[in-house]
């Protein structure tokens, strides 16, 4: 299947953004080659603001373009976007519903080689926790590009999470902020992923569909607002339900649907990072391996709530 960068994909939605509305402004900390925001640098250089490693001054300058009437998107690393400037993003940008939107970039354990210092899996957590915030997490390049035309339609804070390597195309339609999408029919189980964890909930899909179930494939494209009417819904079309994500149990995606089962009788469990940092690797492959978020490791969870 067809592969293509998240990072990529927001640079060139940036950029025609820029195109069409002369109040869309970009803020980097030092990291727009990484982020390919300085895609727009190249295309709108006096909209362009280049902070350095100060992703604190990077949001404070953004929340004052915003004040003036610009629509200003930030990129940084999506640990230290969500981590180091969050004060300034509750603050100012948050409690002012101020018009920036902010793309942690290199997301989950995608950045493998870096370590646990680089490897943002509570991102998700501590952004959804922020009153008046928006949370999009794309499961690939088209849900990217649309997912940053939909955060410059809101009015408001907005952050979208996308990872580091490239991943597989499996959107084709319209993406629709605040609701759940599926990707493959079934009848049996519903898996629910995000990110670039799409892919190894089709994976088990397909292994599952080898054992005789029939798994449906949902994309929570949105973890803010989440869909809890949707999983609700979907919960009676199916007799079990597998949450799955590159980030902690605690705070995600997980975290979401429990509380919208909490008066549900069908039996839930997740695929998720347990209560822990991540490490260095020699490839993303490794860590999924390691922290268990595999299609195998889905296949293992439907099988046993099946039972």
């Amino acid at each position: 299947m067809e592969k293509y960068s998240q990072r990529l994909a927001y640079g060139e939605a940036i950029v025609a953004l820029g195109a069409e509305n002369p109040r869309i402004v970009a803020l980097e900390a030092d990291l727009g080659k990484s982020t390919m925001s300085a895609m727009f640098q190249a295309a709108y250089p006096d909209r362009y603001f280049e902070m350095g490693i100060a992703e604190a001054n990077m949001i404070s300058t953004a929340a004052g373009l915003a004040a003036s009437g610009k629509i200003a998107f930030c990129s940084s690393f999506a640990v230290f976007a969500s981590g180091r400037a969050y004060d300034q993003i509750r603050q100012t940008v948050a409690i002012g519903k101020l018009n920036v939107k902010i793309c942690g970039s290199s997301c989950g354990l995608s950045d493998f080689g870096d370590g646990s210092t680089h490897q943002a899996v509570e991102d998700i957590a501590i952004m959804t926790a922020i009153p008046n915030m928006t949370v999009f997490t794309p499961a690939d390049a088209n849900e990217t590009r649309q997912a940053v035309r939909a955060a410059a339609a809101i009015e408001g804070p907005v952050y979208i999470r996308v990872v580091r390597c490239d991943v597989p195309s499996y959107t084709s339609g319209e993406f629709v902020p605040g609701k759940l999408s599926v990707i493959r029919p079934g009848t049996d189980a519903a898996i629910i992923a995000h990110g670039i964890m799409i892919e190894a909930a089709m994976n088990a899909a397909d292994i599952l569909k080898e054992k005789g179930i029939s798994a449906k494939v949902i994309n929570a494209g949105t973890m803010k607002p989440f869909d809890s009417e949707g999983v609700v819904e979907l919960s009676k079309q199916v007799k079990a339900v597998i949450t799955v994500e590159d980030h902690s149990r605690i705070g995600g995606l997980a975290s979401n649907t429990a509380m919208a089962l909490r008066k549900s009788a069908t039996p839930m469990d997740y695929v998720a990072i347990e209560d822990h940092f991540g490490q260095s690797a020699h490839s993303m492959g490794d860590l999924l391996e390691h922290y268990g978020l595999t299609a195998n490791a889905i296949v293992e969870k439907t099988v046993s709530l099946l039972k």
